[in-house]
Order: C-alpha cells, then structure tokens, then sequence
C-alpha cells in the first residue's frame, strides 16, 4: 500500500512537472458575459480543459473547453441558473490528439461565483429631452443588454432583474460641482424640480438593492448635458466679461460720435471758406 502510495505521488509530480499546473483562475463577468481566465498560456506539449459545476452538482464540461490551447474559458451559456453559485477547474491536459496513463492530471480550482450576485452591470444609454417650456427635463434609459436568450430573443437587464432594478441619476448645474441624486424605478425618468432655464449635466447608472452593497451599483454611463442656448448671458459669462464687453462697446460709440463731431465740424467750416464774398 505504501508503495502504490509513494508511485501515485511520484507520478502526480512528474505530471505536474509536464503538464504545468494553471494559475491566478478568475471569474470575469459583465452582463452575465463570463468568462473563466487563467495563466500561462499553454504550449504545444499540453492543453487546459474545464470542468465546472454548481455547489453541490455534478461537474459537467463546455465543448469548447476541452484539450484547448487558449487559457480562457466563455460559460457565458453554461451557467444556466443564474440565481446558483458555481466553482470550476482548469485541468492541465495532453495536447489534443495526445494521449496518457494519467487517470489524475494537475488542476487549479477558481473561487465561488454566483452570477445572479456578481456579474457586474455595464454602462446604460439614455436620451435627453427638455420640453418646449423648459420645465421639464425626462431622461429615457435602454436597459443594457446581457449575454442571455430566450426564446430567439436576447435578454436585457430589466428581463433579469425585473422590478429588483432601478436607474441611480446624478446630476448638477453646468458649471457647478454640486451634485444631486435620484433614483426611479423605470426607463423614462422625469426631472421636474429642476430650475428652469438652466443646463443640467446628468449621469446615469443601474442600482439593484437586493445585491451585495459592493455590487449594487453598474458602471456609469457618459454624461450627457441639457443645451445652453436658453442660458441667461449672466449664467453663461461671468460679471468681468460682460462688464469688458460693455466698455468695449461704450468706447466704440464714444469713437463714433466723437468721429462724427469731428467731420461735421469739418464740414461746416469747409463750406462757410467756400462762399464768395457780396458786394457793398
């Protein structure tokens, strides 16, 4: 027993030694796109297969991860329950077409992800829209879309999360570092508290509160500003250019007129030179 023993532990390191073992597995996840990364890439002597499985299932493996020679795994379709936690392992394998005595190959184990939990949400896009009296501002949100089908139809983050998932605003006046924040629970957001006249500049992001504090909130979205051409003068300049400008403009008539003094002056005396004298 001793010896069958110390056999399977040589053959196990001369395994390793051969077929390197996989390092730093991660989890890489946004949208439920998730993908299962590893080190190195491999060379023609070995290859990586996969085998995943629920906590407390079966492992099961993706076709396209089997004597592979890339280090990257797509489960993206794999992970079916999404509510479900999952663990993997990347074994290291022969090169496909290869084969070997090994009934154990050396293997890295990833840490637990659970997708419904940990898929990270990506930025949204939203439409700005004033209306025509300036009192109202509504910001329309498409919800992203994720990795998902169903049906033929490829699912957004609203067909997962339903009504778990709400829309974070942050907004400012332009120009100004105040900022301010609501959240709604639909697509189109209706801004009416704000002043009106003013450009705003907003910021959208998805905020799931049933998530784990560090993953309530998904990547932000670009920001987008309300136009400027309704803006009074006094918010557009400050005080010293306008002021500028009225001198400027005080200087120019006052050349114009002292101009037009001049001339007429000129004029005057020019014709008053011009006249014959009478006879006595």
């Amino acid at each position: 027993m001793t010896s069958l023993l110390i056999v399977l532990l040589l053959c196990t390191h001369w395994a390793a030694g051969l077929y390197p073992r996989g390092q730093n597995v991660t989890w890489k996840s946004t949208n439920f796109k998730t993908v299962l990364t590893w080190e190195p890439e491999p060379s023609a002597d070995y290859s990586y297969t996969v085998e995943f499985s629920a906590v407390g299932g079966d492992k099961q493996r993706n076709n396209h991860c089997i004597r592979s020679s890339l280090a990257v795994c797509d489960l993206s379709t794999s992970l079916s329950d999404l509510n479900a936690c999952y663990t993997a392992d990347v074994l290291s394998t022969p090169p496909l077409g290869a084969t070997s005595d090994l009934i154990e190959f050396p293997h890295s184990s990833s840490p637990r992800f659970c997708p419904y939990r940990d898929t990270d949400i990506g930025r949204p896009d939203f439409k700005l829209e004033v209306s025509e009296d300036k009192k109202k501002t509504t910001l329309y949100v498409s919800d992203p879309l994720t990795a998902l089908f169903k049906d033929g139809r490829q699912l957004n983050i609203r067909d997962v999360f339903s009504d778990q998932l709400q829309y974070k605003v942050t907004y400012r006046k332009n120009q100004s570092t105040g900022k301010k924040v609501e959240t709604s629970r639909t697509n189109m957001i209706e801004m009416s508290s704000l002043d009106r006249g003013e450009s705003y500049c907003f910021t959208v992001q998805a905020f799931i509160t049933s998530r784990p504090p560090d993953k309530q909130l998904g990547e932000m979205s670009q920001m987008q500003c309300s136009d400027h051409s309704n803006q009074s003068v006094f918010k557009v300049y400050s005080v010293s250019v306008i002021a500028g400008a009225i001198f400027l403009i005080l200087l120019l008539i006052g050349i114009i007129i002292a101009v037009t003094v001049v001339c007429c002056k000129h004029s005057k005396k020019a014709g008053r030179e011009g006249v014959p004298l009478r006879d006595v």
